[in-house]
């Protein structure tokens, strides 16, 4: 099996071939009517309809376009989002599920127009999406999801095996689904929205918002923007604005790999339901047919060495269908709602003026453009049949009390447990590219030893809330079990909520100790004067 590239850093597929203009920082203050905070698809495309609309906006960035969760993504274009439709019934209503499908469907449509409309060669491919079970409980689980399609008229088929080489006890497909390159299609909206007169900033953080006459976004470059609405799309809002949407979502890490497959697999997207969980789809890459196959999901900061999650996903792919070349491989973080229905809408029910989007559920493609189309909305002042289901200032009691509980027990004890653990290792044990929690005068910090032989130290107490960090080998970040900060090797924050780096310690000596008998190397040890 060929390697395509070194794994200490991955790096997801979908951007290796497109090419995806820089924009400059914000660098003074300014002005707009509204003002969009993410660059990924839902703030892409909801400041893109904004433009259409002709309102002037501004797009902030904390990073590059399409780097975070959008560019990570499996790119699935589907109103099939794994066990949803049976549970929906369950606790929204079958008007309220039906709903659900409808705005789905509906987002699809709409992309397929646009694609249609400007023209984008995205490798847009028709596909039927597919669940599917391995256990005889599973099974169940597919019967039910069976019966919500027939009472919500969905179409949908069932199937008591796969087309590829795994075991099914139990499938069901939905047909005229689609799969797309996400990072082409949305560098064409991109190219619209500027063609529209937007504007763009990357490497500008939006930090924090003043709601005053006008409303005021603080950016982490020390620069301000006063617009009249504001519209957040950072995967975690990065304004709270008393909605405590940190206490209402969790967040979980996935993993994916790009594999030249030795059999042969025909079209389709493909998720397992059961324990580990499998996603698999095709696509055409760089002129090869190739094989997504992913999984492993967790929530972040928690689990075992995360470089097991891709071994295991490796086994996997070459068990059921041969590796000729392994490509690439990436995770992603998603967050989910407490009833798992996404927050769209305004930030609070009396707040008219500050909206976000957030909770896909690893669903971000149709998710994504539906949150652009109601947000869009609501700021031109447009009626939809769909607000009232994804407003965030929303409470189902089941099951949202008892996630909710659930999921606050958890931050409670990871808060209690980081800052009670007792820890052994030194900064100066590390080997190079190898990071760990360690112990440094007494406290717990922690540390990671470049290709340089430079160590990073750093406070391991995330600058969110107070809970402690946890080293992630794969990514080569720190990451918060809490509420899903990820920080990189350096401090620097890389996701949020956290907006603040954690603080460096300064190290006097980083020499390595010599693994058998713990001195440090001979040429690194003081000279002695007597």
């Amino acid at each position: 099996m060929e390697n395509h590239q070194e794994w200490s850093r991955p790096e997801p597929m979908w951007r290796e071939d497109t090419s995806i203009p820089s924009y400059e920082s914000l660098n003074e203050d300014t002005s707009a009517e509204i003002v969009v905070v993410g660059g990924g698809i839902t703030g892409i495309t909801t400041a893109f309809l904004l433009a259409k609309a002709g309102k002037q906006v501004t797009l902030l960035e904390a990073d590059q376009l399409l780097n975070g969760t959008t560019g990570h993504t499996t790119a699935k274009v589907t109103a099939q989002h794994g066990l949803i439709y049976h549970e929906l019934v369950k606790h929204f209503g079958v008007e309220n599920a039906s709903l659900y499908y409808q705005a789905q469907m509906g987002a699809m449509t709409s992309m397929k127009e646009w694609v249609d409309q400007y023209q984008i060669d995205c490798d847009w491919k028709n596909a039927e999406a597919c669940i599917f079970s391995t256990t005889k409980q599973g099974a169940e689980k597919i019967r039910d999801e069976y019966e919500a399609y027939q009472t919500l008229n969905i179409p949908g088929r069932l199937l008591d095996s796969l087309p590829f080489d795994v075991e099914a006890s139990e499938a069901l497909c939905m047909d005229e689904q689609a799969s797309f390159h996400p990072l082409k299609y949305l560098s064409a909206l991109v190219d619209q929205f500027i063609k529209l007169g937007g504007q763009i900033y990357e490497h500008t953080t939006a930090t924090n918002v003043r709601e005053e006459d006008r409303i005021i976004v603080e950016t982490g470059n020390e620069c301000e923007i006063s617009c009249e609405k504001v519209v957040s799309c950072s995967h975690f809002p990065f304004y709270d604005g008393k909605g405590f949407y940190f206490s209402r979502m969790y967040v979980e890490r996935s993993y994916l790999m790009a594999i030249e497959p030795e059999r042969e697999i025909p079209d389709g997207m493909y998720l397992s339901i059961d324990e580990p969980k499998r996603t698999i789809r095709t696509a055409d890459f760089d002129g090869k047919r190739v094989l997504l196959v992913g999984g492993e999901n967790h929530k972040t900061g928690e689990g075992v060495d995360t470089s097991f999650h891709y071994r295991a996903i490796e086994e996997f792919a070459a068990q059921h269908f041969g590796i000729k070349n392994k490509l690439y491989q990436w995770s992603a973080q998603d967050l989910t709602t407490l009833d798992k229905v996404p927050y769209i809408g305004p930030i609070t029910r009396k707040n008219k003026r500050v909206f976000i989007a957030t909770g896909f559920r690893k669903w971000g493609m149709t998710n994504g453009t539906l949150a652009a189309q109601l947000l869009s909305q609501y700021i031109t002042g447009e009626e939809s049949l769909f607000h009232e289901l994804f407003k965030p200032s929303r409470f189902k009691a089941d099951p949202s009390m008892k996630q909710f509980l659930s999921q606050n027990f958890n931050v409670a004890v990871h808060l209690v447990e980081g800052k009670l653990e007792l820890v052994a290792d030194r900064p100066e044990r590390l080997k190079k590219g190898q990071g760990r929690v360690v112990q440094w005068r007494g406290e717990r910090a922690g540390a990671y030893r470049d290709e340089n032989d430079e160590i990073f130290l750093l406070d391991t107490t995330c600058t969110h809330m107070g809970c402690e960090v946890e080293w992630n080998s794969a990514e080569h970040t720190w990451d918060c079990p809490c509420h899903g900060s990820r920080f990189s090797y350096d401090g620097s924050v890389v996701e949020g909520p956290a907006d603040q780096p954690l603080p460096r310690i300064v190290l006097e000596d980083t020499s390595p100790i010599h693994p058998i008998t713990g001195d440090q190397p001979e040429e690194d040890q003081p000279d002695h004067q007597f």
